[in-house]
């Protein structure tokens, strides 16, 4: 019936309009008309409560306010009334309504529900609110859970061990021990790491970085350093805790980690990474104060290399490690044991190679490499992101560049020209300083390109220098008289060869140099 009425409605409505008679109704409003008034559309009757008082407003509706035209679900000019009814007929508005009265089955007081538009929104509304509630919450857990993954290690270990690892007389030595012998070579459990950072004691800074300081701290009557970031650069933090304690990294010759911890003093949270204390520094501060003998020069260039070939390695089985390229090698970011062996340090920019799935592992962090380190391959941006190799051969170049400032400062022996200063033969001439000791010369320390570029210069000017004019650190003819100085010098340029896959391997590196050191040996 419902059709045939609205069916009805729609004739009677199109024959108005192809007839071009107009559509009387009444109008409560027009007092000037008779209270009649004429349409295109419809008729229209509503009722509501004014005042405690049932009122009823009639009036007319134009062909252009209907939706849709012919059969309205709603009529506009009556927004904001609780009951309407459209007509098609003159004066069939005259019929009396009653006041809609709001029920779960609909706003009609004559028992009409509510329309399809309606239900759809009612029910649709709440379940679609429920189902975003419900999305953020699933996506607020798994970011928690990663977060806790990342602060705490992958690996969780019962408290109730403690007192294995700290028992009252465990030094800091101990705690090496255990971490090199245990088999999983990737740091201490995390309550041991916290127990440990927590009761360290602080004693003085002994650097400062863009990430923040360094401190010599004790534990139990051992020496530590304590890396301190500041809160802007946890992600450094985050990766730098996560690269040290992979599976199989530990080694002579890279920095030993000891623990990681975030502290919370009630203002601020400080993010520390607790490491092994080398109170010779950097090579930088060691090449800085002292020059080295050509034994010396061979233990720390074997050593970095050792360090760096260990890094790039990849070992397979279940308690294997990827393969990880350090992206930001540099005489800073290696420190000189007592021994007078290197240790690579500063895994905060290191990138991990997983074979299996061909993947690379790149933290999400803005940080780039030392500009004057860069490889020319980052220089002009056509580097392989996509293949781990890429990395691993930047970093060979990077490591040519730390063998030029360890073999400025090796005393050669021999008898210092006469004139005080050596004039150096390459693409462009400089005069450098000889440093006379009774030992032999050695020259004063500089950085890799410094008479080439400003102490900070950009990228742009590196790229102009190692890209451009493919210009290398100076390497002297004199050293073509010492063995030793000569094979540094072929293991350089072997280094900075601009295409980054003729460069030698780390592998390759350390195997040259101990056979370099052996011969050293069978001369004294």
């Amino acid at each position: 019936m419902a059709v045939r009425r609205s069916a009805l409605a729609l004739v009677a409505l199109l024959g108005l309009v192809v007839a071009g008679d107009a559509l009387h109704c009444n109008c409560t409003n027009c007092e000037k008309t008779g209270y009649e008034c004429e349409t295109d559309g419809a008729c229209m009757a509503s009722t509501y409560y004014s005042q405690g008082k049932e009122q009823h407003v009639r009036i007319c509706i134009s062909r252009d306010n209907l939706v849709p035209p012919g059969q309205p679900f709603y009529c506009l000019s009556a927004e904001g009334l609780l009951n309407t009814h459209c007509c098609y007929s003159d004066y069939c508005n005259s019929i009396d309504l009653k006041v809609a009265v709001p029920t779960m089955a609909g706003w009609s007081g004559s028992g009409s529900s509510w329309g399809p538009v309606e239900l759809v929104a009612v029910i649709a509304g709440p379940v679609f609110l429920l189902c975003v509630l419900l999305m953020v919450g699933v996506f607020l857990f798994q970011y928690q859970q990663r977060a806790y993954s990342h602060r705490q290690r992958l690996e969780m270990e019962d408290p109730s061990c403690e007192h294995l690892y700290l028992a009252k007389d465990k030094t800091l030595q101990d705690l090496i021990y255990d971490m090199s012998t245990s088999g999983s070579g990737s740091g201490l459990p995390l309550f041991v790491q916290r127990t440990v950072a927590r009761t360290i004691v602080l004693q003085e800074i002994i650097g400062k970085g863009r990430f923040g300081e360094v401190w010599r701290g004790k534990w139990r009557g051992g020496d530590v350093a304590v890396k301190i970031f500041s809160s802007r650069e946890e992600r450094s933090w985050f990766r730098e805790a996560e690269i040290y304690q992979t599976i199989m990294l530990r080694h002579e010759n890279i920095l030993g980690f000891i623990a990681a911890d975030n502290k919370d003093n009630g203002t601020w949270t400080q993010l520390w990474l607790v490491s092994d204390y080398h109170e010779y520094g950097s090579l930088f501060d060691y090449l800085n104060r002292y020059s080295v003998t050509i034994e010396g020069m061979i233990k720390l260039a074997l050593s970095a290399a050792s360090g760096l070939a260990h890094l790039h390695m990849e070992i397979l089985g279940t308690q294997g490690k990827p393969g990880i390229a350090h992206r930001d090698l540099k005489s800073k970011n290696i420190l000189v044991k007592k021994n007078g062996m290197c240790a690579i340090a500063d895994l905060g920019l290191a990138v991990r190679h997983e074979s299996i799935t061909d993947t690379i592992d790149i933290a999400p962090n803005q940080r780039v490499g030392t500009k004057r380190y860069m490889a020319p391959e980052v220089l002009d941006e056509t580097i392989n992101m996509k293949h781990f190799d890429s990395f691993k051969c930047a970093d060979i170049y990077a490591l040519g560049l730390v063998y030029w400032e360890i073999a400025r400062r090796c005393n050669a022996g021999g008898e210092p020209p006469s004139n005080g200063f050596i004039l150096l033969t390459s693409s462009v001439k400089h005069t450098h300083s000889i440093v006379l000791c009774s030992t032999g010369i050695h020259e004063e320390y500089q950085l890799p390109y410094y008479d080439l570029v400003p102490s900070d210069p950009s990228i742009e000017e590196m790229r102009k220098v190692v890209c451009d004019q493919k210009l290398r650190p100076n390497v002297p003819n004199w050293w073509q008289s010492y063995e030793s100085l000569r094979v540094m010098g072929k293991i350089m340029r072997e280094c900075w060869y601009a295409n980054g896959a003729a460069r030698l391997t780390a592998l390759r590196i350390k195997k040259t140099l101990s056979q370099l050191s052996v011969e050293e040996d069978v001369k004294m």
